[in-house]
């Protein structure tokens, strides 16, 4: 489930819906992405890909950027505090990495998405199987 490690990476660009947010993530042409069933992702209707924080670089909207915590706390949900669109954020399974929401991802450098059911509603069993604490290494 884990991006091959031999792949080739390219840059990507996205942002949210106002595009007062910008990024650039280092990831491979073919990735991973997670939709999660958790309440927050649920709602939000959520599928992403992880990367090292090192992979990721916000380009434009520091300022406009606005965090919602909840249960541990752990996860951090960023938000655009104009438009509303999470583009990114800390999930609770990579505290270390970037969550990035593959539909915020600019169209064109992404090739293959394989889509994997992340069971945020069973956490613990979910987290311990899945082998997720590994995308962002």
């Amino acid at each position: 489930m884990n991006p091959n490690p031999n792949s080739t990476l390219l840059t990507h660009t996205g942002g949210c819906h106002c595009r007062a947010i910008t990024f650039q993530v280092t990831a491979p042409k073919s990735i991973t992405a997670w939709k999660c069933n958790c309440s927050n992702c649920s709602m939000r209707g959520n599928t992403h890909f992880i990367v090292p924080t090192k992979n990721f670089l916000l380009l434009t909207g520091q300022s406009n950027i606005t965090t919602y915590t909840f249960g541990t706390h752990t996860a951090k949900h960023t938000f655009c505090n104009i438009c509303g669109i999470t583009s990114f954020y800390t999930p609770r399974s990579n505290p270390d990495g970037v969550a990035v929401t593959l539909a915020c991802v600019d169209p064109g450098s992404i090739d293959h998405v394989e889509i994997v059911c992340a069971d945020g509603r069973n956490w613990e069993e979910f987290y311990s199987q899945s082998g997720i604490s590994a995308c962002s290494k």
